[in-house]
């Protein structure tokens, strides 16, 4: 069955050779017929990730971004939509020379020459990898990943022994009924991917408790697979854990037996790189943890988890580094109005309040900025949450009460958040939507620097089509609200915030800056969001040390444009 973890498995696999000093490359293989993830509804299809480069791809890249603290391309996501669309145009323009276009060679070669590419293209500074991570979407039997498969197999023919490791990940049921694990499915669906002409190497058994013994070994027997190589994948406290689990259990070094490549591993990489980490996840285990507090994040998609994934991991980071227990309640803002803010914001210690498209539950929204801005509650907008925080200020600061956003009322009165067509121009993405990786100037002397240990220019990735209106800038700033982050050329509002006279910790940016979130160097503004929220609990915690380490990439890290250590503390009273 999907949604099982995929992702999740095949990068805390690359996570444990990409510590051994191997250079990792990833790719997702999406069965579905769009060209890119940017029109999926999250409830179908969770969240959109979008890279670097702008490409709006599967939340599973932002799994392996985070997981191997490394920046992704399009290169790195293919969907079936784009193979044949490449295969389509090649036939128009006569690249085949008269003959039949087929799935045999055609389909199956695009893949395998995707996949050739990215492991001469794929690895650090577009080098060479040595291993390719390769994560077919789906589950085996569908017709729309059928060709995937395929391509996988005459690969590994083709490339021959030790080239690849096929790794199956199936499900356990346990019928409460029961009261016992049951590996008959399981069985029957590897025995489908055998029949595929495929023998998996590894299999995953992912289960709620752990997987017993004696359904391993009937796992193991009935797929041709060494019992050492058949790994339960039980449900965990955070998928951080995962890669300390499967080392114990040898994984890694059954993967390098596979590939031969043993003569490739660095230990002294490996023994720095498993202590920083080891070390990160021995804080996630720790309980009862140091603070507790409370967070609302404020949705259209509250009751889909997926949908929010990156800003739940961004979470996670921060709190873990900071020894908070978080009790996130994620609210619908949908039916949410003046009449009932209160008794949804009442008692939280800090607000979210995330990206979204469409008119549904913004009301809701900008009645919880204008409780969280009166109220003194800290603060954080991701995108729309920058919008909402304007409309706001604009109705009940500056007075306007007709203030919105051309998106939710094309003819507004005051359209203090719209659509501006020079700055399309001036973007040059040839659509209405700015997308990827922007720089942000940062003021200085604003919360936004102290954020960012005074950089004068951070990058971080944007999704959106709507922007301050500039004709409103002026009359903005004078009643307050600082405008912190700007494009470096042009009158691109990108961040907002509150003095530290007026706020203890209120900031919004126009950007996604979860998506750049990683669980060794947490999102600056996060650690904020956090850190205020702790204040507001215990005011002691203005004197608690905070590492510098954390926020520095460290030696083998990719380079990043972005903090180089953390915020020191974020006081009740702003600093």
């Amino acid at each position: 069955m999907s949604g099982l973890g995929k992702g999740i498995f095949s990068s805390s696999l690359a996570k444990m050779l990409q510590d051994k000093g191997l250079a990792i490359a990833p790719i997702k293989l999406e069965g579905y017929l769009n060209i890119d993830s940017g029109t999926l509804n999250p409830y179908r299809h969770g969240e959109v990730f979008v890279l670097e480069d702008g490409t709006e791809c599967d939340m599973d890249l932002g799994t392996y971004e985070r997981m191997l603290d490394q920046n992704l391309s399009r290169q790195n996501f293919a969907t079936s939509g784009q193979i044949y669309t490449e295969i389509l145009e090649r036939e128009r323009r006569g690249d085949y020379l008269g003959r039949d276009v087929q799935m045999i060679p055609h389909v199956t070669g695009e893949v395998k020459y995707r996949l050739r590419k990215l492991a001469m293209t794929g690895g650090p500074d577009g080098g060479l990898a040595d291993v390719i991570f390769v994560e077919v979407g789906g589950t085996v039997g569908d017709y729309e990943n059928s060709f995937y498969i395929e391509a996988l197999r005459e690969l590994a023919f083709e490339e021959g022994p030790q080239s690849t490791c096929f790794v199956a990940l199936t499900y356990i049921l346990e019928p409460t009924i029961l009261g016992e694990q049951k590996s008959k499915a399981a069985q029957l669906g590897i025995k489908r991917l055998m029949e595929a002409g495929i023998q998996p190497h590894i299999i995953g058994c992912r289960a709620h408790n752990p997987v017993t013994l004696t359904v391993r070994q009937k796992i193991s027997m009935f797929s041709n697979v060494p019992l050492n190589r058949v790994f339960s994948m039980h449900d965990r406290e955070s998928i951080y854990t995962i890669p300390e689990a499967m080392r114990a259990e040898g994984l890694d070094r059954e993967v390098l037996s596979i590939l031969n490549l043993h003569g490739r591993v660095d230990t002294q990489h490996e023994d720095r790189a498993r202590q920083r980490w080891t070390d990160f996840a021995s804080k996630i285990r720790t309980r009862p943890r140091k603070h507790q507090i409370s967070l609302g994040i404020l949705g259209k998609y509250a009751a889909l988890r997926d949908a929010y994934a990156s800003v739940d991991k961004a979470i996670e980071h921060s709190s873990t580094h900071l020894s908070a227990d978080v009790d996130a309640r994620w609210i619908d803002t949908s039916d949410v109005d003046s009449s009932n803010v209160q008794e949804l914001l009442g008692n939280v210690d800090a607000v979210i309040v995330p990206g979204g498209f469409g008119e549904r539950g913004v009301e809701g929204k900008i009645a919880c900025v204008q409780y969280v801005r009166t109220h003194r509650i800290p603060y954080l907008g991701l995108c729309l949450g920058l919008q909402v925080a304007v409309i706001e200020y604009a109705r009940n600061v500056l007075g306007l009460r007709t203030a919105n956003s051309t998106e939710f009322e094309h003819h507004a009165e005051h359209p203090v958040i719209c659509e501006l067509p020079e700055q399309r121009r001036i973007e040059g993405m040839g659509g209405t939507m700015r997308l990827g990786a922007q720089d942000v100037l940062v003021e200085p002397n604003t919360l936004l620097s102290f954020l960012f240990e005074s950089q004068r220019l951070i990058r971080e990735r944007f999704r959106h089509r709507y922007e301050v209106n500039p004709a409103y800038v002026e009359r903005l700033a004078s009643a307050g609200l600082r405008f912190s982050g700007r494009h470096p050329k042009h009158a691109i509002m990108q961040v907002i915030e509150l003095p530290p006279d007026i706020h203890p910790y209120f900031i919004a940016g126009q950007f996604h800056p979860e998506l750049t979130s990683r669980p060794l160097r947490p999102q600056p503004m996060f650690m904020g969001l956090i850190a205020a929220a702790i204040a507001r609990t215990n005011p002691q915690f203005v004197g608690e040390s905070i590492s510098p380490r954390w926020l520095r990439p460290q030696p083998s890290a990719p380079k990043r444009n972005g903090p180089k250590s953390p915020p020191k503390v974020i006081s009740h009273t702003g600093r």
